[in-house]
């Protein structure tokens, strides 16, 4: 069982569809549609929380149901196999990457946090000049308000943060501060931490692709976003990494694709009127000749 703004559940219901194991994965309502068909495509069975309900009913309704039926609970805001597999994986592959050269920032959003102290842990150890810039978002500054998210004796936790409002960057920053970004922040890691906003993460998004030809979600626009801001400031040949971590494929549903239309625009129609065969011109018939 895992609570799961997407992503993580995705890969829990891949790795339990591998091994046989019965998945139940719980997820807020706001969270793309594409998300749950995928985890119920992989076989998992999804239950959907209501929104009024938050990231921390999510994980609620995950407690209640292991604590009831005897379920394994994931608990992957709280478990340390997460940073862990990073500091033992990601991190040691990003040393291996820039091995001789310079590596001057390490650009990152937080879901978990898992990426971050993983990651954050190795580079602090190995590469102490390159600077670790976190960011999260302008409408959900959870650690820039300096409050702390009250906790169960689990690490879970107990009610939804003060200063948590919607955000449209699904996959970071839920309404609490989670354990393992918490550790991670007790540890001193990040030299900076960047607001970003949803507008200008889904425009990274939408530039990304166009641009680019990298299919990223809204929150691979946020992070390029935040890379792209550090980039302003930093010094000339500077050298920044970030990560995109996810497909614009669960965005569909989204505000990243809100003013995408499936039908053809009036220039898409120009083209198509520009030969005369195979037309598909609304409210008119279809023309299929050659």
């Amino acid at each position: 069982v895992e609570a799961t703004s997407g992503n993580t559940g995705i890969a829990v219901a891949m790795v339990c569809a591998q091994k046989g194991y019965d998945c139940v994965i719980c997820i807020a309502e706001p969270f793309s549609v594409e998300r749950r068909k995928i985890m119920r495509m992989l076989g998992a069975k999804v239950i959907v929380t209501p929104k009024a309900g938050k990231g921390t009913g999510m994980v609620a309704k995950a407690e209640e149901l292991c604590a009831t039926h005897g379920w394994f609970l994931c608990s992957q805001f709280e478990n340390e196999a997460n940073p862990n597999y990073h500091a033992q994986t990601t991190g040691p592959e990003i040393l291996k990457d820039f091995a001789g050269k310079r590596l001057d920032y390490f650009v990152t959003g937080y879901g978990t946090g898992g990426t971050f102290q993983g990651v954050g842990r190795v580079l602090k150890a190995a590469r102490p000049d390159t600077k670790i810039v976190l960011l999260e978002p302008e409408a959900a500054q959870l650690l820039a308000s300096g409050t702390k998210t009250e906790r169960k004796p689990s690490g879970a936790p107990k009610a939804s943060h003060p200063a948590f409002a919607a955000h449209p960057i699904q996959g970071w920053t839920p309404d609490f501060i989670p354990k393992i970004l918490e550790d991670a922040q007790d540890l001193n890691l990040y030299d900076e931490l960047v607001p970003i906003g949803g507008p200008e993460s889904i425009a990274t998004a939408k530039l990304l692709a166009s641009q680019e030809g990298i299919f990223t979600g809204i929150s691979g626009g946020g992070t390029m976003a935040g890379a792209l801001k550090v980039a302003a400031t930093a010094p000339k040949g500077s050298v920044i990494l970030c990560m995109l971590a996810d497909t614009s494929e669960r965005y569909m549903t989204t505000p990243l694709y809100a003013d995408i239309d499936a039908d053809m625009n009036e220039e898409e129609l120009e083209i198509a009127k520009s030969t005369p065969s195979f037309q598909l011109v609304p409210d008119k018939e279809p023309v299929l000749q050659m």
